[in-house]
């Protein structure tokens, strides 16, 4: 795994940042769901609680799809 280091102002949450590229790097198959909560350092059950207030979904449709579906 490559390392990246980011500078942020001290006003910005590290865990929010993280979470926001762990949310990214699900959506697009790049990491699992329990790389994603390994690299945010919270349990695989909390990121799946919490991705989808990212717009993204654990079942591999987005919210639109899903609310297309359930709508028909």
């Amino acid at each position: 795994m490559k390392t990246l280091t980011l500078q942020i102002p001290d006003t910005v949450d590290e865990k929010e940042v993280k979470m926001q590229l762990a949310a990214f790097f699900y959506d697009k198959g790049i990491m699992s769901s329990g790389q994603a909560a390994d690299f945010i350092g919270i349990s695989k059950r909390e990121f799946i609680e919490t991705v989808g207030q990212y717009g993204v979904s654990i079942f591999g449709e987005s919210i639109d799809d899903l609310k297309k579906i359930i709508n028909g």
